[in-house]
């Protein structure tokens, strides 16, 4: 690695990539994991390329099941395109694991020892614009009067720790759970599906950047969704999951505002 080059080189992808376009839906989908690029400068941040496979690279599937989402929907996807072993876009900068140095029993030596000024480098190329550009979508329809649901896009590894996951989709919320608990309760009623109620993860303050500091700071409804790996690892998984969620979030949608309407 050549410390002193620029973190993104003329050749490495923007941070940031949208998909879709702003329109009469209300919902905005944000994916921080959706891609696993790294900086050329940073190499392979001393990882075994098996290893770029694994959960711990990025939301496997979330890319896929997101565009098709975002387009049948016809609203906007905002993806992160670099790798959470880089720096993950839902940590708070500072977190103990904003910039990782193992994952799930894999050691990240490329981000051992780093100074300060090369992690606020990482906040600064990467974090940063990933959600200015978030905060310029929801900015802009505050601005236009348009009503805006925040969705947040994950999936999760159906092991770990040695711990079978059975849930086939976990709803997480945290000071406002409505949105999200009329969610679950529409993916409860398809047949076959196990849902997580805060599970696998549970959405808090300091666990979770992206719908505390989007959604909760806002006053926006939101929902975090989490969709267990196996089942969206192909395009076959991928579409399925995107019609199911076109079909329930604007149900979800209706219900809420009914639900909300004298307040």
């Amino acid at each position: 690695m050549v410390q002193d080059e620029p973190l993104l080189g003329a050749d490495d992808p923007q941070p940031v990539r949208v998909h879709g376009r702003t329109g009469r839906s209300p919902f905005v989908l944000v994916s921080d994991h959706a891609g696993r690029a790294v900086p050329a400068r940073l190499g392979d941040l001393g990882v075994p390329a098996p290893e770029w496979e694994r959960h711990i690279a990025w939301d496997i599937g979330m890319a896929g099941m997101g565009r098709m989402l975002a387009s049948s929907l016809e609203t906007v996807l905002i993806e992160q395109v670099y790798s959470r072993l880089v720096i993950d876009c839902n940590r708070a900068p500072g977190h103990p694991t904003s910039i990782v140095r193992a994952s799930d029993g894999t050691v990240v030596p490329g981000n051992a020892g780093l100074d300060a000024a090369a992690e606020r480098e990482r906040v600064e190329r990467i974090f940063r614009p990933y959600h200015d550009r978030i905060t310029v979508e929801l900015d802009a329809r505050r601005e236009a009067g348009l009503p805006t649901v925040l969705v947040a896009l994950h999936s999760f590894t159906p092991e770990m720790d040695g711990a079978a996951r059975p849930w086939h989709a976990g709803i997480l919320h945290n000071h406002d759970p409505r949105f999200g608990l009329i969610v679950k309760e529409l993916l409860d009623r398809e047949p076959g599906l196990l849902v997580g109620d805060n599970e696998p993860y549970a959405l808090t303050d300091t666990s979770d950047h992206t719908v505390p500091f989007h959604g909760e700071a806002r006053g926006l409804p939101h929902v975090e969704l989490e969709i267990r790996q196996d089942l969206v690892a192909d395009a076959a998984g991928q579409s399925a999951w995107a019609g199911r969620l076109a079909r329930l979030l604007p149900l979800a949608w209706a219900r809420y505002t009914a639900m909300n309407a004298d307040r």
